[in-house]
């Protein structure tokens, strides 16, 4: 389990500057099976469930950490598939919360099994 998996999100400042790409890369290894976009603005992620009902229910425990975390993704919702996309809009980019939500969704991913 990753590190970040024990951090909180914290807000980020309109204006701020988002990750580097040497930056985000760096982190990656905390978000295996994330995809990096070539712009370093975006992380993604397709999850495979075995129906329609798994896939919500992986939803719902996504949305519930969101709030809690207080950083939310963009979600697309099919049956047996799931696609996460993180990005801090406030920072046109990446920032250490969206690889923080991507472990922590890591975390959620391993026990899909119970979802």
């Amino acid at each position: 389990m990753s590190e970040l998996t024990h951090k909180r999100c914290v807000p980020c400042e309109e204006g701020g500057s988002p990750l580097t790409l040497e930056q985000a890369q760096d982190l990656m290894e905390h978000a295996p099976g994330w995809t990096l976009s070539d712009d370093a603005r975006k992380l993604t992620r397709s999850f495979v469930f075995k129906d329609f009902i798994k896939a919500l229910a992986f939803v719902n425990a996504v949305g519930k950490l969101a709030e809690e975390e207080w950083h939310h993704p963009d979600i697309m919702l099919g049956w047996g598939r799931v696609e996460l996309t993180f990005t801090t809009h406030s920072l046109r980019g990446l920032a250490e919360n969206d690889f923080i939500m991507a472990a922590k969704v890591n975390a959620l991913e391993t026990k899909k099994s119970v979802l």
